[in-house]
């Protein structure tokens, strides 16, 4: 017995609606309607004028058509996000908006949004995040020859200079206040200032209440270049945690150096090292597999070359032809684990077997140096920096070419 009418029917029908083909996928007109409410919601809470009416569907329809695209090239290449990254990423949102994941989730439900349908977007989004930087950071080069004539310039040398987080508190005192109210406050800053020194936080000390009041703060990140001049000169020889005291027109200062970086030597402790590495399996079980490595480190022991055993059982790709060679590696280089048993295993002895990520390994530790990074540090950053400063270029580049190249059909 049917017990919806023709009229019933025909409504149902029509409350969706395909409004364009990508590909293989569609775009349905809820889920554009369900866009450009959000987009105005957006626009209006931040006082942005909205714009005409047809504008504002054409470009939230191809940006729906361009998501559809790279989601679909994320499940082409088997990007997966599994519940734990999702599960990190919600805490991230979550932990941005000064909630945990329950309170945010409560949140959400009281404004009568989903928050499934909100993990559902954030997995897109990292989908979306990959497919990008899988695809535009292959289009990006950095040739050494660019780097040095970035390194030339101003903008160069300010990136190797070292960069301070300054706290400050100022008590204000007026250039025509009399030499009585002067040495007060003086006194009192000079308290506050031993108070520091012996061991009191920073910002508990100029926030406790008394006779005067402090004004100031964070400074932020800034480079020697960036700090007024009242900073600038007294900057440089202050030690993490260090505080002084500055006298200035406006009154005291109470300069804290809250933590500094770069601009420094970087030398690094480097370790030499191979390693055979052998994966559980379907056919190997996770005990079976740190048998092997056990067996091999013994066979190693007994006089068998390492070297061989690596080429003959490593399952790492990339170094079992090398004998299991990783070359020099810094502290933070490898996956902790192995960080880990490195550090331990004494030069020329073989680790006990030690299970990573990638399965169960044994390594040889040969040798061991103190090896002088600076140089290769202040590169690196500028090769980051000209890849960021390409990035957007080259990501807007690939995405005309992939709606090019794209089938849509807009209905």
């Amino acid at each position: 017995m049917c017990l919806i009418g023709g009229n019933a029917r025909a409504e149902t029908v029509m409350l969706d609606q395909v409004v364009a083909i990508v590909e293989d996928d569609v775009i349905m007109a809820s889920e554009l309607r369900e866009r450009l409410n959000q987009l105005r919601e957006t626009l209006e809470s931040r006082g942005v004028e909205m714009p005409p009416e047809d504008v504002l569907i054409r470009e939230t329809l191809d940006r729906l058509i361009l998501e559809s695209i790279q989601i679909q090239k994320g499940q082409r290449v088997g990007v997966r996000i599994s519940d734990a990254q999702l599960n990190s990423a919600m805490q991230r949102v979550a932990a941005q908006n000064g909630m945990d994941l329950e309170q945010f989730r409560t949140a959400l439900e009281s404004q009568g949004q989903s928050y499934q349908a909100m993990r559902e977007q954030i997995r897109k989004e990292i989908v979306i995040q990959r497919v990008q930087a899988g695809n535009v950071n292959q289009r990006i080069e950095i040739s050494e020859q660019e780097v040095d004539n970035f390194l030339a310039t101003e903008d160069g040398r300010k990136l190797s200079q070292p960069e301070y987080q300054i706290l400050h508190a100022l008590l204000a005192v007026s250039p025509s206040a009399p030499a009585d109210e002067v040495a007060r406050a003086e006194a009192y800053v000079n308290r506050i200032l031993a108070e520091i020194r012996s061991g009191t936080p920073f910002d508990k000390a100029v926030s406790a209440p008394g006779p005067y009041a402090f004004s100031g703060g964070n400074l932020g990140w800034r480079r020697l270049d960036d700090l007024p001049s009242l900073f600038a000169d007294i900057a440089p020889g202050l030690a993490k945690g260090e505080t002084d005291l500055v006298r200035s027109e406006s009154g005291f200062h109470l300069i804290n150096m809250a933590d500094r970086r770069g601009g420094e030597n970087m030398v690094v402790a480097q370790t030499h090292v191979r390693h055979i590495l052998v994966k559980p399996s379907e056919i190997m079980s996770d005990d079976q597999a740190r048998a092997l490595v056990a067996e091999l480190k013994q066979r190693a022991l007994d006089g068998e070359d390492f070297a061989e055993l690596a080429r003959e059982y490593s399952e790492d790709i990339g170094s079992a032809q090398e004998g299991g060679d990783l070359g020099w590696t810094s502290p933070g280089q490898m996956v902790p684990e192995f960080d880990a048993a490195m550090a331990a295993t004494p030069v020329g002895e073989i680790s006990d077997p030690v299970r990573s990520e990638f399965g169960w390994h044994i390594l040889e530790v040969l040798d061991r140096r103190e090896q002088d990074m600076t140089d290769t540090a202040v590169r690196n950053q500028a090769k980051n920096y000209l890849h960021q400063r390409k990035y957007q270029e080259e990501l807007d580049a690939w995405l005309r070419q992939i709606r090019d190249e794209a089938f849509v059909d807009i209905k």
